[in-house]
């Protein structure tokens, strides 16, 4: 597992040198990264969501594509469109920004369900389908989607099947005053991004990927990460709980992170590290509840204090 800890941390020191402060939050995106799965980021305007996807996709140093989200946009701005050519009388395909390694969707939300649902063949299939034929798309691929949780005027909340093929989601959250202050200090000249250099290889995530599949995970500890799913789907303030791909991206979240701490197997509090950021979003709260105050963070406490590990001491 050190071959994937020596990448993840050249990686992570290098992306620091633009956000700094949240070491925590840009460990679960190297999750996510190394299980090409796609992120969610959702918090208030200049906490640092869109840099902080170019800061990885520079620090990769692989291909990357900003899709700025508005409602005018089309499905075709987002796969690509085919444009006839008088000179040959035939149609080329003109790639959109899907075909791409790392792919900024910038406020999300503001894309209308149509737009919006084009990102879900890419998303759950690696492939789009454009006027009749399926196209593959390079990997690695992973979407970094952001969205502003207090705006809410001209958006379109995402519906809960696309939500579920979000790997994680993610708020960046304001920093300390000390840390703040640094920043300021840090872009007193030119800003760090300019001077950003790729520090690996990024197509070896493909590789490094399968590599996680060898952390193991005890019975009981697969057996914890069914539980605290089932338990979602039977909680009395959930009308939806986490679903079997729920499941799946908890067990293989687990092992990545296992894997970044230079460890060969998972511990239950890898689990429980990732479990809200992994299942929150999959879980949808009874109206009744959320009336209440009752939120999905508390619910997923609850299940945490509850759910017991099993038998066997695993630390």
């Amino acid at each position: 597992m050190n071959e994937i800890q020596e990448f993840s941390q050249r990686v992570l020191d290098n992306v620091e040198r633009v956000i700094i402060g949240k070491r925590d939050a840009l460990e679960l995106v190297m999750v996510a990264i190394l299980c090409e799965g796609h992120v969610l980021l959702e918090d208030v305007p200049g906490t640092g969501k869109t840099m902080l996807a170019r800061a990885l996709a520079q620090s990769l140093g692989i291909d990357f594509k900003r899709l700025q989200c508005t409602p005018d946009l089309l499905p075709n701005d987002v796969t690509g469109v085919s444009v006839y050519q008088p000179q040959t009388q035939t149609f080329a395909f003109i790639p959109g920004p899907a075909f791409s390694n790392i792919l900024l969707a910038d406020e999300i939300n503001r894309a209308t369900p149509r737009t919006q649902s084009a990102l879900l063949e890419a998303m759950g299939e690696r492939q789009v389908t454009v006027d009749g034929v399926t196209r593959p798309l390079e990997r690695p691929f992973f979407v970094i989607a952001t969205q502003n949780p207090i705006e809410y005027e001209g958006t379109f909340p995402l519906p809960e099947a696309q939500l579920d093929r979000f790997f994680l989601k993610l708020t960046l959250g304001y920093l300390d005053e000390q840390t703040e202050s640094q920043m300021l200090v840090n872009l007193g000249r030119a800003h760090p991004i300019d001077s950003l250099e790729p520090v690996v290889d990024g197509r070896r995530i493909i590789d490094l990927s399968r590599q996680v599949w060898d952390v193991h995970v005890d019975d009981t500890v697969r057996d914890y990460i069914v539980g605290l799913v089932f338990a979602t789907r039977g909680h009395n303030d959930l009308m939806l709980g986490a679903s079997p791909r729920g499941s799946h991206t908890l067990y293989r979240a687990a092992q990545t992170y296992a894997a970044l701490q230079g460890r060969d197997y998972v511990l239950p509090d890898d689990v429980k590290r990732l479990a809200a950021p992994v299942l929150a979003h999959r879980c949808l709260v009874h109206p009744e509840s959320a009336l209440r105050g009752v939120t999905v963070a508390d619910i997923l406490s609850d299940i945490l204090a509850r759910t017991p590990l099993g038998i066997g001491d695993l630390e």
